[in-house]
């Protein structure tokens, strides 16, 4: 199947995770469409999404530390705005051990709780009416800048980089789906332009880039 053609969301230093091109479903699942999806934390000359610290061993972290809480997140795919969730908190992150294993535990609860409580603060777009549909997902709460109805171009603002829904430290969250039915929805593969020639392109697994 011939990839959904995306641009980056975001401008900067990059690191991917939970690509699909290293396995697919890439998050160990089919469900809500995520086949495809792949994440991306924001990190420094270093490779670091935040300072270490005794809280990133022990303890939970304020999501202000890290270098992507807040940045700009751009729209993948020009279209129609067809879905907006504002309002989810953005939680504590999580490196250590501990405060990964009591999240991990509260993982089925988030899922019976539905797509608010997985992705958190979100915007969909549809390329075309009949879709395919662009999801960036786990936004900051209240960064949300468009309305379902709201026509926009790739590149154009839509929030910020946050930690809301199932998230263990600010990163964006990008999918592309056949439908907005989050039950019955079906992931499509997705790659992004890269370079002058737009070249499609997918990271690798822990792959650093920039954009």
């Amino acid at each position: 199947m011939t990839p959904v053609l995306l641009d980056f969301p975001f401008r900067g230093r990059w690191l991917a995770q939970n690509s699909p091109a290293r396995r697919v479903p890439s998050h160990g699942t089919d469900l809500f469409g995520v086949t495809y999806a792949i994440d991306f934390v924001a990190v420094d000359e270093r490779g670091r999404s935040a300072p270490r610290s005794w809280r990133s061993v022990l303890a939970v972290e304020p999501p202000e530390i890290f270098r992507g809480f807040g940045l700009p997140i751009l729209a993948p795919a020009g279209g129609t705005v067809i879905l907006v969730h504002d309002g989810e908190p953005d939680h504590a992150a999580r490196r250590s051990q501990p405060a990964l294993l009591a999240y991990a535990l509260s993982q089925a609860g988030r899922v019976r709780a539905g797509i608010a409580a997985v992705a958190g603060n979100h915007v969909v777009i549809a390329a075309s009416g009949t879709g395919p549909y662009v999801a960036v997902v786990h936004l900051r709460c209240g960064s949300v800048r468009v309305r379902p109805g709201d026509v926009v171009e790739a590149g154009d603002r839509v929030g910020a980089c946050g930690n809301s829904g199932n998230s263990t430290e600010p990163h964006v969250h990008v999918q592309v789906t056949d439908s907005v039915d989050w039950p019955t929805a079906r992931g499509l593969p997705l790659a992004f332009r890269r370079g002058p020639a737009s070249v499609p392109w997918l990271p690798k697994e822990s792959e650093v880039f920039e954009v």
